[in-house]
């Protein structure tokens, strides 16, 4: 009996590592995936911010 409880808590035991791993995979994954969007966001954001400053220029141009 304590060789098949042993027996049974290391195959429980290496189950666990083997879903620990390709759930750690996942998470680094989704990380990197994160990373990409806030990057695109970023160009997006100094996009918008040049569109800004090239509309309040040719306003600012016209009032004169």
């Amino acid at each position: 009996p304590a060789r098949q409880v042993s027996g049974l808590a290391e195959q429980l035991e290496e189950r666990l590592f083997h879903l620990y791993g390709l759930h750690n995979e996942l998470i680094q994954e989704r990380l990197q995936e994160l990373a990409e969007v806030m990057e695109r966001v970023g160009q997006a954001e100094a996009e918008l911010r040049q569109v800004c400053r090239t509309v309040e220029a040719a306003y600012h141009d016209l009032c004169l």
